[in-house]
Order: C-alpha cells, then structure tokens, then sequence
C-alpha cells in the first residue's frame, strides 16, 4: 500500500484534489478550447460557485447547460447575472411557478439567455454616453441595449451595473446587475397565461347517465322547479345523440336554460384545472374568437363535442400551420363535433358499427372515429389520435374529449361521398359568428331549421 505524503504541501494538494473530485465528476463544462473536459478556470464553473448560484440553478433547471458548453467551447461570452437577493427580491411566486412549470420551458429558456451574449464585452468596452445605446444580440436572438448614463452608471436594457466584471475568465466575463431582464415575449407569454387563469367559472357537473337501450336516465332525480333541463329535449325525441335541434326561442330559451357562455367558460376552466389542455384553452381564448361564438351557439341550443388535443400534441404543430390567417380556426373546426358525445357512446357505436364518421364544423369535412386497442382512434394513418383523457367535460351541451394529437382532414374526399354531403364554402379566414353560420348551413342540408 503507498503511503502517504508526509509534507503539509503534498498533504494539503492531495485534500483539495480529493474535495473538488465530486464537483469536477458532476460537471461535464468543457474547456474554451473544445477538449471535452472540465476547465477549472472555465466562466461556467465560476458561474456555478459564485454570488449567482439562484441564476445557475435556472440554468441547470432550464436544461441549457449543454448549449452554453458549445457556446463557450466556440466563443468567449458575456453573463449578466442578477445577484440571489436580486433575484429573490424580484420573482413573486406566481412568475417563478410560471417559469418552473413543465410547459413554460421554452419561456425559462428565453428568459435565461436573454442574459447571455456570445461574446466577451468588458466595462472597459461599454459605449459612451454620447453614443446613446449599443443592441448586442443575445443567445435567444434578440437584443440587450447598452448605454452609459454618466461617467460612472453603466446600462443593459433598463437594469444597472452593479458590479461590473464581478468574474473574469479567459473564455468570458460575468457583470453583476441589479435585477432580473425580461424579454417582451416571455412578459406576454406569462400575461396571456394568467389571463386564462382568470376566467371565472362554476365547478362543472358530470353528464347524467344515460341507458343506450331505452335512451332514458338511469337514476332519474327530481328536477326543481325553474332549473336547467337535465337532459336536451332532443334526446326524448331520437335514440342516441344527433345534430342539434333547433334554437330555443329568446336568448337563452324560454326560461333563460341555456347560458352558453358560462358553460364553455366551465369546460375551458376545465381544462386549465385538468392539466395538460393550456395550448388549446389559449386558442380558444386569446388566439380567436371561438370561445365567444361556441358560448352563443349553446345559448341557441346547440350542443357540440369538442375533440381537445393535449399540449404535448399542440407542440407539434409548424408556425407555417398557424400563421396563415384563419388557421388556427379552421383547425379546432374540425375538431367540433355538432353532437353530443361521451366516451362510452363513441366506444359503444364504433364497436357496433367498425368505423363512424362524425360530421364537424369544418364543412364538408368528417372525421373518422374506429375501436383501437380498447379506445377509439380518430382519423387514419400518421395523423391519427386517440381519445387519450375521456370526458374532462360532460355537462349535457358541451362534452370535452381529449385527444393526443391534432387531426386534419384528407387532401380529398371520395367523389362518392361528395355528393352526398352538402358543399358549404367556408371562408379563408372566419369572421365572427362563423361558427353559427355553419351549423345552420348542416342543419339546412337534413331539413332542420336554424
């Protein structure tokens, strides 16, 4: 066995070797020459093991610590890092839950980089007062601003330097500053999130079971005088659900039953409460004006199903799929279904019948449903989804199905099946009330007035 070294330097080297093993072991920073390894020297590990451990702890929450290795193994950069008690003083709760949560990484992403540039500018570098401020783009490609006011006050966007070139390494410099930057798009991002958040709404009830042999309740309640019907009054007509019956006549039909509004502020509070549903609640609400007109087709006694694919779907969809005027309409369109659908009626009919098309709002197109593994699956081929979380929301008139993908119809439908389902011209971009005029132009094509 080798003994140990007897001088106090040899002893203290082997001590500080044997303490930084465990930190050098959990990092994988390269050095700024690429080389792979750990740079004790390196501006990430002073990053880590400085007055900004709060910042580097996002950072590693971010997932970011592998694009700032690259970054740093190609270029020198520039930190500017909000001290901890910045930091704490700064982040009210509801901010930081926003960027903690597991949907909002991209949001912590841009937060997080907008403090970076990806090169070395020292307080020696900083423009004059006279040159007004200089933009430098940052790691998430927008631009920080930087100006002096004063012979001593130096600027990024709003927040002063408090402690400029606190860390200097060969790879970047770290400058301490006085409070946390927020880009605009990360502002909005969280304001249109607790906007949602906002919507007021009634705890949601479950939909009353029906018998799909007699088409009856059962376990029938006593209803009180002047409450809502428990089941439409199309469902005493017709076996099974169907279009929707004709509008109640008055706003809200003869005793004020049908408050549209509140029931589709009920299942989009649903949602946000359900977890996993923000994507499609946000375009209901902010993107479009579909929320106001499913609230108004309900208060006309219509009744819809809603096919709502999960965030984890919504993510995948292009910007060139939303960015076209009146897309992100024409894609939830065809995600309403103008019936009353459960789970168990859509299981029970696709067991009985192999594969049922569903008429949708986004005419003349339909929606295939088929039995998949003892679910159903909607659509056909890769753009298929199943119905992966049933009944979010039953509620008699609105019924929420979610879905773990976003369906869009076939390029062209059979020419047989053309002519036997009516042609409505659906504009490029809806205008408000659209949703109305093309449930009335369904209902017109099997006789049923609007």
């Amino acid at each position: 066995m080798a003994s140990l070294p007897s001088s106090p330097s040899s002893a203290f080297v082997l001590c500080l070797l044997f303490l930084s093993l465990p930190f050098l072991c959990a990092q994988k920073l390269p050095s700024s020459s690429g080389s792979g390894q750990i740079n004790s020297n390196s501006i990430l590990v002073a990053l880590l093991d400085s007055h900004y451990t709060e910042l580097a702890e996002l950072v590693e929450k971010a997932l970011l610590l592998q694009k700032l290795e690259d970054t740093v193994g190609a270029n020198n950069v520039t930190i500017f890092a909000p001290r901890n008690e910045a930091l704490e003083r700064q982040l009210d709760p509801e901010f930081k839950r926003f960027l903690l949560e597991p949907g909002n990484l991209r949001s912590l992403q841009t937060l997080l980089m907008y403090h970076i540039v990806p090169k070395r500018i020292g307080s020696n570098d900083w423009p004059a007062e006279s040159s007004g401020a200089v933009p430098h783009q940052t790691l998430c490609n927008d631009h920080v601003h930087l100006a002096s006011k004063g012979p001593a006050s130096k600027l990024v966007g709003l927040a002063e330097i408090v402690r400029p070139d606190d860390v200097v390494r060969p790879d970047g410099v770290i400058h301490g500053i006085e409070r946390l930057l927020v880009p605009r798009s990360v502002q909005e991002d969280f304001n249109r999130r607790r906007n949602l958040r906002d919507i007021s709404a009634v705890i949601p009830e479950g939909a009353p079971e029906v018998d799909p042999r007699t088409h009856r309740l059962k376990k029938p309640a006593p209803v009180p005088a002047g409450a809502p019907p428990v089941l439409p009054i199309y469902d005493a007509m017709a076996p099974g659900p169907s279009l929707a019956p004709a509008p109640a006549p008055g706003p809200g039909g003869p005793h004020g039953h049908f408050n549209g509004m509140r029931q589709v502020k009920d299942f989009i509070h649903t949602l946000l409460h359900y977890g996993g549903y923000n994507e499609m609640a946000d375009i209901l609400v902010n993107l479009t004006s579909l929320a106001t007109e499913m609230g108004r087709l309900v208060s006309e006694g219509y009744v819809l199903t809603v096919l709502a694919p999960n965030d984890e779907a919504m993510a995948k969809l292009t910007t060139d799929q939303l960015s076209e005027p009146g897309a992100p309409e024409q894609i939830i369109y065809y995600h309403i279904i103008p019936e009353y659908q459960t789970e168990e009626s859509m299981y029970n009919a696709v067991r009985r019948f192999g594969k049922v098309r569903y008429d949708t709002l986004r005419l003349p197109h339909k929606v295939v449903a088929q039995e998949a593994d003892g679910s159903v699956k909607f659509g056909q081929g890769e753009g298929s989804a199943y119905l992966f979380d049933p009944d979010i929301y039953t509620d008699g008139r609105i019924s929420v199905q979610g879905i773990d993908g976003v369906l869009f119809p076939a390029e062209e439908e059979p020419k047989a099946e053309r002519k036997t389902v009516p042609v409505v011209k659906v504009a490029t971009k809806p205008r408000r009330g659209k949703l109305l005029e093309v449930a009335c132009s369904m209902l017109g094509a099997f006789g049923r007035a609007c």
